[in-house]
């Protein structure tokens, strides 16, 4: 590896680690935010909710999109492995939990949100299983 790509991958590394702080963290908040019955605890959730999405979740998402990408582009060879095809699957998957991150915060905003807590905790696990997913391959490169 040259020099330029161990700066893409440090930074696309210190990008996804912040996307899985967000992304996690985000999750937990709507079930505090469904469990809670004081409506000044739910301002303040909500409060939390806009700032960690856009502040934090949105930005290292696109941080990490643009630097996967520009590693990609740099050694479009990458594409040539069967384990990186199955990792873009997963991260195509952690987008996607992202963004309805973004939508369930909506919906909870309007007073909309129809989830029950328990639904919310088992939707909480899919980012942390599809990250243990992304990982495995990315260092044990199977296939």
């Amino acid at each position: 590896m040259n020099s330029l790509y161990r700066w893409l991958l440090s930074f696309h590394i210190i990008a996804v680690i912040a996307w899985m702080a967000g992304i996690l963290y985000l999750w937990r908040l709507f079930i505090y935010h469904v469990e809670a019955k004081d409506q000044v605890v739910k301002d303040t959730l909500l409060i939390m909710e806009r700032k960690l999405y856009r502040i934090i979740t949105m930005p290292a998402l696109l941080v990490s999109f643009i630097l996967g990408v520009s590693m990609i582009l740099y050694n479009p060879n990458l594409l040539r492995y069967h384990w990186m095809h199955g990792k873009l699957f997963l991260v195509f998957l952690m987008i996607g939990i992202t963004h309805m991150a973004g939508a369930v915060h909506k919906k909870l905003a309007k007073g909309e949100c129809r989830y029950s807590s328990k639904t919310l905790r088992i939707i909480n696990e899919v980012p942390a299983l599809l990250m243990v997913g992304i990982v495995l391959l990315v260092i044990l490169q199977p296939f």
